[in-house]
C-alpha cells in the first residue's frame, strides 16, 4: 500500500485533473480509497470500475453508476447492486434469477421491487439459502405462503420478517396450524441425530456451533423461536407461552417484550438466571414498583441495566448512581429529565446524582455554571465539556482540580485557542488532554507541534487542517504509515507538493 497516494485520494482538496490522473494510476488500495472520495466524477467513476472492478459495487451505492454504465454480464454484481438500489434494468433480474451461480440468486433475493415473475422463480429456488433470503424480505401474502415451507430454514426467515402476519408468527412459534417441517440444515448434511460440536475441526463443515437434530430439526426451531420473539409484529398472546421456556435466551426474549401481562413480567423478576432479570430491568415497559424491586436484585447487570430504563424512577437512579457503574454515556432518565426534574438534580446531595446530570449538553446556563463551580472532581469532570462555559471558568477548572480535568477541558468545543495552547504545552504532558487537543477545531498549530510528541495524539493532529504545512510535508515521510497517510489527506497540504506526488502517468 502506497499511504501518500491513498491519503491523497480522500484529500478534499486534491484539484480535479490530479484526481483524473490519480485514477488512471491508481492500484487496488488507491482505487478502493478513491471510492470513498467526496465530489468523484461519474466520468472518474467509470474510468475506475473500468480498471477495478470490485470497486463497482460501492460506487453505484455511492451513485456513481448508473445502468448504462453497467453490462451485466461483465459487472454482475453491480448489476446487482443496481437492482438493489431500483435502479437496474428488471430484465437483469430475470438473468439472474436463472444464473447457475447461487451466491447471485442469493443476493438478487434480497432486492426489493422485483418483477413478480421473478420473485416465482425465487420462491421455488433448488437453493435453500435464495428461498431463505427471499422470506426475510417478503411481502405479508408471500410470507403467509414460506411459513408453509418445508424446510426449517425458510420457516426461520420468515419468522424474521416483520412483515409476516401476527397470526403466522403466532403459528410458527407454536407450531399450531402449520405441518411439520421436513428438513434442515444438519439433518439434510449429517446422519441423525447429531449435535454439533463446538470444538469441530472440519474444514468444509459450516454449521453453527450446537446445531442439531434428531429428526425434529431442534437448534433451527429454536433460532425460529427466538426470532420470532424479537418479532415486534409477534402478537403478545403467544410471546407469553414461553416466560418459563427452558431456554434462558428464549426467557431474556420474552422479558424485554412490551405489551405483556404485569403477573408475567413479575413472574420474570424472580427468574433464577440472572440476564434475564437484567433484561427485563432494563424493559421500560414494566411498572415503576417491579423497578423498585429489581433495584435490590444484585444478580449481574441487573442494576446497571435499570440504571439505563429510560422510564427508571429518578430516586431509584439517585440511589443507583453511587452504587453502579453507567459508564460515561449519558443516561436516557436524565437526558428526558424536565426542567423541574433537572433543578432538582442539580441539588442532590449525591455528587454522582450531580455528575450523571453535568453530562447533559443543554443545561440552563445557571445550573451548569453552578456545576463548573462543584467541589467534587467527578462533577467538574462531567460538566467541563459543556458548550457555553467561557475561557475563566474553563481556567478555574484546571487551577482547582489540575490534571484530573484537564482532558474533559480540552474537550469542550468552545476552548479557546490560547487555553489549547497552554494546556498543549504543560510539562510534564498530559497525554489525554494532547489526544484531545490534536482532533480540537480551534487547535493552533503551536498545540498540534505539541501533540506530534504523543504517539496516539500524533495521528490526530496530522490530519488537522491548522497543522503548518511545512510540518505536514515532514511528516509524509513519518515511520508510521497511518499517519503518513492522514498527512497525505490534509486538506492544508501544499498544492504544488500534491502535483509532485501524483505520478504522471505518461512518464509512469
Amino acid at each position: 500500500m502506497n499511504p501518500v497516494l491513498c491519503g491523497l485520494a480522500v484529500n478534499p482538496a486534491l484539484p480535479f485533473e490530479l484526481v483524473d490522473r490519480l485514477v488512471s494510476v491508481a492500484d487496488a488500495d488507491v482505487a478502493e480509497c478513491l471510492t470513498d472520495r467526496a465530489g468523484l466524477g461519474r466520468a472518474q467513476a467509470v474510468v475506475l470500475a473500468s480498471r477495478f472492478v470490485e470497486n463497482a459495487v460501492p460506487l453505484v451505492y455511492e451513485g456513481l453508476l448508473s445502468a448504462a454504465d453497467v453490462d451485466p454480464v461483465v459487472w454482475p454484481h453491480a448489476a446487482l447492486a443496481l437492482l438493489d438500489t431500483g435502479s437496474g434494468d428488471p430484465e437483469w433480474a430475470r438473468l439472474f434469477a436463472a444464473d447457475p451461480d447461487v451466491e447471485r440468486r442469493r443476493k438478487l433475493a434480497e432486492c426489493r421491487g422485483l418483477p413478480p415473475d421473478v420473485v416465482e422463480m425465487l420462491a421455488v429456488d433448488l437453493d435453500v439459502c435464495v428461498v431463505a433470503e427471499l422470506a426475510l424480505w417478503a411481502s405479508a401474502d408471500l410470507a403467509v405462503r414460506l411459513a408453509r415451507h418445508p424446510h426449517a430454514e425458510v420457516r426461520r426467515a420468515v419468522a424474521a420478517n416483520e412483515a409476516t402476519p401476527p397470526e403466522v408468527l403466532a403459528m410458527l412459534i407454536t407450531g399450531e396450524g402449520l405441518p411439520a417441517a421436513e428438513r434442515c440444515l444438519v439433518c439434510e448434511r449429517e446422519e441423525t441425530p447429531f449435535v454439533h460440536d463446538p470444538q469441530c475441526g472440519r474444514l468444509d463443515c459450516d454449521l453453527p456451533a450446537g446445531a442439531s437434530c434428531t429428526g425434529l430439526h431442534e437448534s433451527t426451531t429454536l433460532e425460529t423461536v427466538q426470532l420470532a420473539l424479537e418479532n415486534p409484529a409477534t402478537p403478545p398472546d403467544a410471546v407469553v407461552r414461553f416466560a418459563d421456556h427452558p431456554s434462558a435466551p428464549v426467557r431474556c426474549r420474552v422479558a424485554v417484550r412490551p405489551g405483556l401481562p404485569p403477573e408475567v413480567w413479575a413472574r420474570l423478576a424472580g427468574d433464577p438466571v440472572p440476564c434475564v432479570r437484567a433484561c427485563l430491568a432494563g424493559n421500560p415497559a414494566i411498572g415503576e414498583d417491579l423497578m423498585r424491586a429489581l433495584e435490590a436484585d444484585h444478580g449481574h447487570d441487573v442494576r446497571h441495566r435499570l440504571a439505563h430504563n429510560p422510564r427508571v424512577p429518578l430516586d431509584a437512579l439517585s440511589r443507583l448512581a453511587g452504587a453502579v457503574k453507567t459508564g460515561s454515556a449519558l443516561l436516557p432518565r436524565i437526558a428526558a429529565a424536565s426542567p423541574a426534574e433537572v433543578e432538582e438534580l442539580a441539588r442532590s446531595s449525591y455528587p454522582a446524582v450531580r455528575a450523571l446530570l453535568a453530562m447533559r449538553r443543554d443545561l440552563p446556563d445557571g445550573i451548569r455554571d453552578a456545576l463548573a463551580e462543584d467541589p467534587d472532581v467527578r462533577v467538574v469532570r462531567s460538566v467541563a465539556p459543556h458548550p457555553g462555559l467561557s475561557e475563566a471558568q474553563l481556567r478555574g477548572m484546571v487551577v482547582r482540580h489540575g490534571v484530573q480535568v484537564m482532558s474533559k477541558v480540552a474537550a469542550n468545543p468552545d476552548a479557546p485557542p490560547g487555553l489549547l495552547e497552554d494546556l498543549a504545552t504543560r510539562v510534564p504532558p498530559v497525554r489525554s488532554a494532547l489526544r484531545e487537543i490534536a482532533r480540537h477545531r480551534n487547535a493552533t498549530g503551536a498545540a498540534l507541534v505539541a501533540c506530534l510528541e504523543d504517539g496516539r495524539a500524533r495521528l490526530s493532529a496530522a490530519g488537522h487542517p491548522a497543522l503548518g504545512p511545512s510540518v505536514l510535508v515532514g511528516l509524509l515521510a513519518d515511520e508510521d504509515d497511518r499517519v503518513v497517510e492522514a498527512a497525505a489527506a490534509n486538506p492544508s497540504l501544499p498544492v504544488d507538493v500534491m502535483r509532485e506526488l501524483v505520478p504522471d502517468p505518461g512518464g509512469a
